[in-house]
């Protein structure tokens, strides 16, 4: 059985929900410090005027905030978020088709950051037809450092395989993993096919919405698994 264990991401881009394909159980992973200027909140879209980014203002406390205790500063982003998708994907072959089930994610938001992004990520698995399970790693009570963590976690599961992704790299040590018997693959991001995009030239690392409005029920065929 595989695992992956990632942070969750405001509607990741198709690699993110490549590896959650590839995996049996998916752990979202927020007991991690939340970190500015990255893609906790925050992610891309395609504009008749180049790349725009749809961004979560969000309170930020202490420096040691940790993702699940980040709360959402604005209560108007969501409606923002609906104009801005509305005015640049009317046109996507397939916007009308999955408008209105991604729109009620926005409409039911919640104020705590994490649970925006889980929001999303089990609606966009739903639309791709991905049926990993997927759970919060504060389930697992994981102790230890960033490696003995996910060891912990496959061994609690009980998988034998744990999927990284290649930002791991790092920090990971295989060795570690051949100790405790479980098989370490890393996740290869590399050779996606083009899709029909609008707004060339193309862009591969945008949200996935951009991929679902544009393809509709052929999304996945553009997906490696």
């Amino acid at each position: 059985m595989t695992v992956s264990i990632l942070q969750s991401n405001y509607i990741p881009w198709k690699g993110y929900f490549d590896i959650i394909a590839k995996s049996d159980i998916f752990v979202i992973y927020d007991e991690v410090q939340y970190t500015k200027n990255d893609w906790r909140n925050r992610n891309i879209i395609k504009t008749q005027n180049g790349n725009q980014w749809l961004t979560i203002a969000v309170k930020q406390e202490y420096l040691g905030q940790k993702i699940y205790e980040t709360k959402v500063f604005k209560t108007n982003w969501a409606k923002k978020h609906v104009s801005t998708l509305r005015a640049n994907y009317a046109k996507a072959p397939f916007f009308k088709d999955y408008k209105d089930e991604i729109f009620k994610v926005y409409e039911n938001a919640s104020s705590n950051l994490s649970e925006v992004n889980n929001a999303f990520i089990k609606v966009i698995c739903s639309i791709l037809k991905i049926n990993t399970k997927i759970i919060d790693s504060r389930t697992l009570s994981l102790k230890g450092d960033r490696q003995e963590r996910l060891i912990n976690a496959c061994k609690y599961l009980g998988a034998d395989t744990y999927l990284s992704g290649p930002a791991a790299k790092n920090y990971i040590k295989p060795s570690f993993f051949e100790e405790h018997a479980i098989k370490l693959e890393w996740m290869d991001y590399s050779d996606y096919i083009e899709y029909n995009q609008l707004h060339p030239p193309f862009e591969h690392g945008v949200t996935i919405l951009d991929l679902i409005f544009n393809e509709g029920p052929n999304a996945r065929h553009f997906l490696k698994y």
